[in-house]
């Protein structure tokens, strides 16, 4: 996709990334991925995460049922299990369903 294929964001890109346990994951390389269940950045956009910049590398939807093993690692995670305990963590009380899609952001440490 390109930019104009894109809807109209949600959110700002500096509202991406706001949880300082996953800013350190980030930092640290072990985080690459954010899913968000809105549009926060555009591929090729900067973001800047305590005076680092990281560009945004891809864009997509994926529901939470096609996450796998791999793409909870991308979030920082052992295992999708350990991804969705996270999730459960920080939103309690939020339903989850497989079926709810969701914006997943890729990133990289800007060169």
């Amino acid at each position: 996709m390109n930019q104009a294929e894109y809807p109209q964001k949600t959110c700002s890109i500096e509202r991406l990334i706001t949880r300082q346990e996953d800013v350190q994951r980030v930092l640290a390389g072990k985080k690459k991925a954010q899913r968000r269940n809105g549009l926060y950045a555009y591929p090729g956009e900067q973001m800047i995460l305590e005076n680092q910049p990281f560009i945004i590398t891809a864009v997509y939807r994926q529901t939470l049922g096609a996450m796998n093993d791999r793409d909870a690692v991308q979030e920082g995670q052992i295992d999708k299990k350990a991804y969705m305990s996270y999730l459960n963590h920080i939103h309690p009380g939020v339903p989850w369903s497989f079926d709810m899609v969701m914006w997943v952001h890729e990133f990289e440490r800007a060169t």
